[in-house]
């Protein structure tokens, strides 16, 4: 199957700023496809990259097969959607998304009936007249997707475009931006930093530091299985145990990531699960956070280890005050031994 998005050894430098170093990734059409990073990491100079809004200094770009790197965005089949919406505020909403119909010289009658089919898509229907200074964000949103999905792109680029909502509203609009890719078909690449938004919306997630792809999988694989400790730290939440420290655990020289719900505080005199991992630490805080608690425990000569506590399964007693010697065990399966960097 022919990629609809190809990178070929792609690289970018600003000065001597390297942003992009020498990047390969394929996104199959119809994909979910989301880059993941922190600020500065290279993934919305990969986003430019593919609309065209600028040049790899070395590499090459493909859409549908075809190499488009010296392509200019207007005649590449991609749109983009932007955090700040982008929307013409002297239009109306239906104004707004019949402008890429307008520029193709698409007439009047047709860009009308168009637009309102899309503004139904987004559930906007009966907001066609009003100006976007009279729309909250969310629908603001909504009419910035209604107007890149108008002129049928083959891929949808989205640069962040919930960024400026706040948590709720971005939550809801993770699940009707995740709706409507699966109802459409159309192939999306999604540029976050939040990697809740990344692994509760792509098919697959390539995860970016310091402008290369630190790892490229499903969110569950990233999850589960990390391969770096950046990728271990940066996704999710977990402990990163060094490898001198983890020699004298497990008796091998090799880092690994054990997440904090999978790490359980023994209380004293029960015995740990049959062949689990265990340490001894002092408990230097407790964070309530409702069902469950984040408990820091500095290990014995060692790191501080972060536990994940279920409030229902494990209420808090005497042995969760602060400075409390406590007991940490896990098992050794759930320990995810890391590349050396």
């Amino acid at each position: 199957m022919t990629a609809a998005i190809e990178l070929r050894a792609a690289s970018r430098a600003f000065g001597t700023v390297v942003a992009l170093d020498s990047i390969s990734l394929a996104v199959a059409p119809g994909e979910f496809f989301a880059l993941l990073g922190p600020s500065g990491s290279g993934k919305t100079t990969c986003l430019r990259l593919i609309a065209g809004f600028d040049r790899a200094d070395s590499g090459e770009v493909l859409l549908g097969g075809v190499d488009v790197t010296d392509v200019p965005p207007f005649d590449r089949n991609v749109n983009t959607v932007f955090q700040d919406y982008a929307l013409f505020p002297h239009m109306s909403v239906a104004e707004n998304v019949a402008y890429g119909l307008k520029v193709r010289g698409v007439n009047a009658a047709e860009r009308r009936r168009r637009a309102g089919e899309m503004l139904e898509l987004v559930r906007l229907g009966a907001y066609g007249d009003r100006r976007p200074a009279q729309l909250s964000g969310g629908q603001r949103q909504r009419v910035a997707l209604a107007r890149a999905l108008i002129n049928q792109p083959h891929v949808l680029l989205l640069d962040e475009p919930l960024g400026a909502l706040d948590l709720k509203l971005r939550e809801e609009m993770q699940a009707e931006l995740k709706a409507l890719q699966q109802r459409l078909g159309i192939t999306f690449v999604f540029v976050t930093h939040d990697q809740g938004e990344a692994l509760s919306m792509a098919d697959r997630v390539a995860v970016f530091s310091q402008g290369r792809i630190e790892q490229l999988d499903t969110p569950r694989a990233l999850y589960n299985r990390p391969r770096t400790a950046f990728v271990a730290s940066f996704v999710g939440s977990a402990n990163v145990v060094e490898d001198a420290f983890a020699e004298r655990l497990t008796g091998r020289r090799q880092a690994f990531a054990i997440r904090p719900e999978l790490v359980e505080i023994v209380a004293a005199g029960d015995a740990a699960p049959e062949g689990a991992v265990r340490c001894e630490g002092t408990l230097e805080d407790v964070l309530y956070h409702g069902a469950s608690s984040r408990c820091h425990v500095r290990v014995d000569g060692g790191p501080v280890l972060a536990v994940a506590r279920a409030e229902t399964a494990a209420p808090p007693g005497a042995e969760l005050r602060q400075g409390a010697r406590v007991s940490l065990a896990w098992r050794p399966e759930h320990a995810v031994m890391l590349e050396a960097q």
